[in-house]
């Protein structure tokens, strides 16, 4: 891989606009921003970021994510997972650290710090 690939490769970030609908899995090493429709799962080894328009409804794996639409289903987010106000979360929360802006919905469960970190890797007490 050349030097120039390497700078660019964390560079690069992904869009998918409204009136777009995704049936299927999504794998991506960079950013995204998701302000369609998507049914499946999304991997992202970068941020996810869900707008007002995005609606997910699958399972969602990332590094950091920022929630300002709705999501259906379970997040997986390594450090930071940030929710506006404007989102709607139904499902299923790991994340190491979490924000939570007032009028934001969520109904689920919620596992944090070292719950987040050893939910798969520990039996539950």
């Amino acid at each position: 891989m050349s030097k120039e690939q390497q700078i660019n490769s964390g560079m690069a970030h992904n869009m998918l606009s409204a009136g777009t609908k995704i049936v299927g899995t999504i794998t991506t090493n960079s950013d995204i921003r998701i302000d369609c429709e998507i049914e499946g799962d999304i991997v992202s080894k970068g941020k996810v970021v869900v707008g007002t328009l995005g609606v997910i409804k699958g399972t969602v794996d990332c590094q950091n994510a920022e929630v300002m639409g709705n999501l259906s289903g379970q997040i997986t987010v390594r450090e930071l997972l940030s929710v506006k106000s404007t989102a709607k979360i139904s499902g299923d929360i790991i994340t190491k650290i979490i924000a939570i802006e007032p009028k934001a919905i969520f109904n689920g469960t919620c596992k944090m710090g070292e719950a987040a970190d050893t939910q798969q890797s520990a039996p539950r007490k």
